[in-house]
């Protein structure tokens, strides 16, 4: 989404956004680390577990999230992602 024009904000709402952007990109990092923990157990089990019906089923109901199993090796896409590779 490529947005042009001008916003006029408070200096106090400014010096708040500039202070919470630091916290949401740590919250960022720290969500992109957690999924690929998640990854890693996710493909120890597929190498001990058939869980294809339960990844489906994860699948099916997940809002933000898909797990793809491919090679034995789990990966999780979050659907925002998704969505915008394809924009």
């Amino acid at each position: 989404m490529d947005l042009k024009g001008t916003v006029t904000i408070s200096l106090e709402d400014y010096h708040k956004l500039t202070e919470e952007f630091p916290k949401a990109e740590e919250s960022r990092k720290n969500l992109y680390e957690a999924s690929k923990e998640v990854e890693v157990f996710l493909s120890f089990l597929v190498t001990r577990e058939d869980i294809e019906d339960y990844v489906n089923e994860y699948n099916r109901q997940a809002v933000h999230s898909t797990i793809e199993v491919v090679d034995g090796k789990a990966k999780i896409k979050f659907k925002d992602e998704i969505n915008n590779s394809k924009s």
